[in-house]
């Protein structure tokens, strides 16, 4: 069995495939026929955003950016020594009332954007070092970035894609991505679905987010590191721990080991703090407490996974 430090030998990012073939172009023209009768995340909101209807998310038919930039604040295999070339999209289309992102995901901070742009925005990423292109919260800008995907691949864009989402993906969306994005980053934030309400304002999030997951994994596999230890392709899960294990940690940690891998790179993510509307909940009100997080732990190992993110110090070395 291959090594997960082991990188493939002629690797290279997977859209440069569709690409040669000139199905990126076409999977790019369908891509954006969602967007006339929205269902472009799993909300299917049905509203004609190419027309200047909007949904839940609030966009049209530009994404919009709130910034973008190298980031270091991200997993070890993602963030290397140069930074992670991370765009973060504004609004999105989840309303979690803890949302330390609050300020980008629930306000119209930033600035609407062609999809030339947005090529222009990976190239400089590219040109600045940086390790791959991060999208952050996309689920709901599915068509804009694959086009700006094919604008700077002719361009020269040769970093891996990651798809950094809240984990409420549509899967129409997510087949079309099918070659596209070599790691998907999705978040498993909940496991009980009246919690997900309650929390995040949606219902059925704990089944469309373990569809996503199925579907990401059959892309993707398991997480491939390669020998500078920086992630090429596959699968890279995060978990917020919650007090009172109100994200259900226990039933998040067996459905990954049982059902997609026990290999599932794993972020157990111990930062919550209260934010954004968290107040209004008692529940959510502190922070959580390191016994808390030490038993999240110890159900991820008994559950069978065998990579979890472990945190080193960044060392500024050219490479």
């Amino acid at each position: 069995m291959k090594s997960f430090r082991q990188r493939e030998e002629g690797f290279e990012p997977a859209y440069l495939r569709l690409l040669s073939s000139g199905e990126l172009r076409e999977r790019v023209a369908r891509a954006y026929e969602h967007l006339s009768i929205c269902d472009v995340c799993a909300r299917k909101c049905k509203v004609d955003r190419r027309a200047g209807q909007v949904g839940v998310c609030r966009t049209g038919e530009r994404a919009k950016v709130s910034s973008y930039g190298p980031h270091l604040g991200e997993e070890d295999p993602l963030r290397g020594w140069r930074g992670s070339g991370t765009i973060f999209f504004s609004r999105c289309n989840l309303r979690c009332q803890f949302c330390q992102n609050h300020d980008i995901s629930q306000s119209e901070a930033g600035y609407e954007i062609e999809a030339e742009g947005l090529a222009s925005i990976m190239l400089e990423l590219q040109a600045q070092g940086c390790h791959n292109i991060n999208f952050v919260s996309p689920s709901h800008v599915v068509p804009q970035l694959m086009a700006a995907t094919l604008i700077a691949a002719e361009a020269g864009l040769r970093l891996p894609l990651v798809y950094n989402t809240g984990g409420y993906d549509s899967m129409g969306m997510l087949q079309l991505l099918d070659g596209v994005i070599d790691i998907y980053m999705p978040d498993m934030k909940y496991a009980d679905a009246e919690i997900a309400r309650r929390h995040s304002k949606i219902a059925d999030y704990p089944r469309v987010n373990q569809i996503a997951l199925r579907e990401m994994f059959r892309q993707v596999g398991d997480l491939q590191i390669d020998n500078r230890g920086l992630a090429v392709r596959g699968l890279l899960v995060r978990h917020l721990v919650l007090p009172e294990n109100l994200a259900g940690t226990d039933a998040v940690v067996q459905f990954l080991a049982r059902e997609i891998s026990p290999n599932t790179y794993l972020n157990l993510m111990d930062q919550y703090r209260p934010a954004y509307k968290a107040g209004h909940f008692p529940e959510l009100n502190r922070r959580i407490t390191r016994h808390e997080y030490a038993a999240a732990v110890k159900m991820a190992q008994d559950a069978g996974l065998k990579r979890l993110d472990e945190r080193r110090a960044v060392f500024w070395i050219m490479r």
